[in-house]
């Protein structure tokens, strides 16, 4: 079990090519005891954005802040607060802060795709 407050989860830029921006916090993972899925935070600094990537997994994405637009296949789909984003597994995306201040968002993925 694990009761904690988001802002006190240690938060880690993401050192991948292509991300510009991002820090991650793991708020829920293995480590935590978590066998099916975990979530993360990502926040995105103005102007930032993870990079364009595939993986085999879905994921489930919840905006909890800001606004930007998510790009899949080549489409772009402009979101803001509280918008629900699924990310089908083998499709090409990223997401992109087009805002003026920090983008928030929940990311929920299998553990076993951490």
């Amino acid at each position: 079990m694990k009761v904690e407050k988001s802002s006190n989860v240690n938060k880690c830029p993401v050192a991948v090519a292509g991300a510009e921006g991002v820090d991650i916090r793991w708020l829920i993972s293995r480590e935590d005891g978590a066998e099916n899925f975990v979530m993360r935070m990502f926040e995105l600094a103005e102007g930032g954005h993870t990079p364009l990537h595939t993986h085999p997994h879905e994921h489930e994405v919840f905006i909890v802040e800001g606004q930007g637009v998510f790009v899949c296949e080549g489409q772009e789909y402009p979101f803001g607060a509280e918008h629900v984003i699924f990310v089908p597994g083998g499709k090409e995306h990223c997401f992109k802060n087009t805002g003026e201040s920090v983008l928030r968002f929940l990311c929920i993925i299998p553990a076993d795709a951490s």
